[in-house]
């Protein structure tokens, strides 16, 4: 990689994705975000998050009784994904990026600063405050026509919180960390600019970007952080086809079945994923509607599909615009998370909406099962090994996974250097 100044970013010059962004006092900011984080983290657990009043009856709870209220009841799986995601994951990453970026500012080395730097990059895609907060105001409008709605002070905390949590994930420095941690060492000596990694038997790694050379007939490490390297991800196709297969069988009953029951004095309905769609667009919430059509029923099927398709071109390979191919699997990949909104939705208004006989909300098994539909898609994607795109434009008689027919000439993969713009 190319030295980088402030504010300048490097691009790769084949496929254009940005590898990193050198950030303007990278250890001060990201350390001021990650304690903001850590005070509205604390305060939205601390005081009331949301309050409603129905036939003169008022309730109020906070999240840690949203979570508790799930794990004593018969929702256990749908606690411990709470629980995950809102408490565990974001304060074992604000802890982590607040003792490395101390340290630094210290002049000290962060104990066990390598495994918490690999650590940080395993449980980003699993942090979903984001998502949880669109998936609260979903589901007041679910109840608006039911009960009154109030916010308490740990509602305007969270939303603190998730704004503090984005800008933290692009303040993150990673480069930078790892030059402080440990030093970049020099590439091999034969590695030249221009070939394939493959062609020459390199491999980058996936968490420090260190160039090493691979040996196949022993596990390989990286030299610089130890992460265990792989030339192509073996079965990589394999594992992603039989997860979305899963996915898919999952999916069946996700839709058909019923993800809750609301219950009332006079009145008990069912609702599954569709039937709220409708339920919202006959009480006119189009937005509200479009939104959990798009995140419930567009997008897994599109990621279903999407991951499907890329798999069929990898193990037919075709030399068609592989960029266009890894664009697809990045969005793909992002957009995954999304559709915890349902899940989200029914988790928050079985805990909320506890009256007895006066009203009553509860889980049923098709969200579960919906659930299930969104973290084996999002693993599916993660299994799957993009590098295998590049593979099949390059040399179009590869089958699968076999790099062992590959030509011993060399093939331009793009330009001769990095440039940082």
């Amino acid at each position: 990689m190319p030295p980088l100044a402030c504010s300048e970013s490097a691009r790769c010059p084949r496929c254009q994705h940005e590898l990193m962004v050198r950030k303007r006092a990278p250890a001060q900011q990201a350390l001021a975000l990650a304690i903001a984080a850590v005070v509205a983290l604390i305060t939205s657990l601390a005081f009331p998050f949301i309050s409603f009043s129905a036939r003169g009856i008022e309730r109020a709870i906070s999240l840690t009784d949203a979570m508790a209220i799930l794990s004593t009841g018969n929702y256990t799986v749908l606690a411990i994904v709470l629980w995950m995601v809102l408490l565990l994951l974001p304060i074992l990453y604000l802890g982590m990026v607040i003792v490395i970026h101390a340290a630094f500012l210290l002049g000290r080395r962060p104990p066990r600063g390598m495994l918490m730097l690999r650590t940080l990059r395993h449980i980003e895609h699993w942090m979903m405050a984001d998502v949880f907060l669109i998936g609260v105001l979903v589901s007041l409008v679910k109840i608006l026509s039911l009960a009154s709605i109030g916010f308490g002070v740990s509602f305007w905390a969270f939303c603190l919180f998730v704004v503090l949590m984005l800008l933290l994930s692009r303040s993150v420095d990673r480069d930078w960390l790892w030059n402080l941690m440990a030093p970049e060492p020099a590439p091999p000596a034969h590695a030249r600019a221009g070939r394939t990694a493959q062609q020459q038997k390199l491999v980058g790694c996936p968490v420090c970007s260190t160039v090493n050379d691979y040996y196949h007939h022993k596990p390989c490490y990286c030299r610089r952080c130890g992460e265990k390297l792989h030339m192509r991800h073996r079965h990589s196709v394999q594992k992603t086809l039989a997860l979305l297969m899963v996915s898919v069988i999952l999916y069946i009953p996700a839709m058909i079945l019923p993800i809750m029951t609301v219950s009332s004095l006079n009145d008990t309905t069912t609702q599954t994923v569709m039937g709220g769609v409708l339920l919202l667009l006959d009480h006119g919430d189009y937005p509200i509607a479009a939104i959990i059509f798009l995140a419930s029923v567009v997008i897994p099927v599109a990621k279903l599909l999407a991951l499907f398709w890329l798999c069929i071109k990898v193990a037919r390979p075709q030399p068609w615009r592989p960029e266009v191919r890894m664009t697809l699997y990045r969005v793909t990949e992002f957009i995954g998370r999304w559709s915890m909104i349902d899940v989200f939705v029914v988790a928050l208004l079985a805990a909320l909406v506890q009256l007895g006989v006066l009203m009553h909300v509860s889980a049923e098994p098709g969200i579960i099962a919906f659930g299930g539909v969104v973290i084996l898609t999002m693993i599916a994607a993660m299994s799957f090994d993009p590098r295998l795109i590049w593979d099949a434009a390059d040399h179009p008689d590869i089958e699968n996974n076999d790099i062992s027919t590959l030509s011993p000439q060399p093939v331009v993969a793009g330009k001769a250097q990095d440039t940082g713009q």
